[in-house]
């Protein structure tokens, strides 16, 4: 669906990224770092309200960036010997590290939109499995389901005891707001920040994952030194949450 907003984030992306790609034409000095990617850069373009956002290199986002940053800092450790589930396996650099595991699975309701091999369908709502993974991902996921609290729970059983859900999503600082797809897009949009969102969430978050019988540690860009938060465009926070049992992988 084409709205004002997309446009207008698409145009403000397309403008800074062709500055960036000049500057650096032009002998710009590159000052900041891309973890996902591993290039110099003199800068990060723009999207949406983010003057920061996008690797002009790789396009990754500042979460990619945050989550690859975690990884090499060893704050998190990939389960290579055991099974990833990836939703939405937009991140590149993620697939291309989750990809090294043993039993890899990326994911999601529209397969077709991705051009990731062995790409499955799963639908969060319908998922059934149980005590098969070691590692579930998903980074602006959540806001588009319809009930994201069954899906929590559906989460919690499909992962081993002591595994792992890495979850990313847009946050703003009041109480979540819930919807649905009742809604008209256009309304969703203004609510919700993008047309197909049903809610947007806040701080409150935890509370829901914690309900669905997770240990939770919540891990924000905003408390990273401000130096190295700067010189990798680093933002947005990851709830880390654990299935009790198992050995923990932190």
């Amino acid at each position: 669906m084409i709205t004002v907003q997309r446009v207008a984030k698409a145009a403000g992306k397309h403008l800074t990224k062709t500055a960036l790609q000049l500057r650096k034409a032009l002998g710009a000095r590159a000052t900041r770092s891309c973890p996902a990617c591993g290039a110099a850069v003199v800068g990060f373009f723009r999207y949406g309200d983010n003057g920061q956002w996008g690797c002009p290199e790789c396009g990754a986002s500042p979460r990619e960036r945050l989550m690859n940053w975690l990884i090499q800092q060893g704050a998190l450790k990939v389960p290579t010997d055991g099974a990833i589930l990836h939703m939405a396996p937009n991140e590149a650099s993620l697939v291309r590290r989750f990809s090294a595991a043993a039993d890899y699975t990326p994911a999601d309701l529209d397969p077709s939109r991705y051009g990731v091999a062995n790409m499955t369908r799963v639908d969060l709502m319908n998922l059934a499995d149980s005590d098969r993974y070691d590692l579930f991902y998903a980074s602006h996921v959540m806001e588009h389901v319809p009930d994201d609290m069954a899906v929590l729970r559906n989460i919690h059983r499909a992962l081993k005891p002591g595994g792992e859900a890495w979850l990313i999503v847009p946050l703003w600082d009041k109480p979540t707001e819930d919807g649905s797809f009742d809604i008209p897009p256009r309304e969703r949009e203004r609510r919700f920040g993008q047309w197909d969102h049903v809610r947007q969430y806040g701080p409150d978050f935890a509370d829901r994952i914690r309900a669905a019988g997770f240990d939770l540690e919540e891990i924000d860009a905003a408390t990273i030194d401000v130096a190295t938060r700067h010189f990798h465009g680093l933002d947005d926070r990851l709830f880390r949450a654990r299935k009790p049992g198992g050995e923990s992988a932190r």
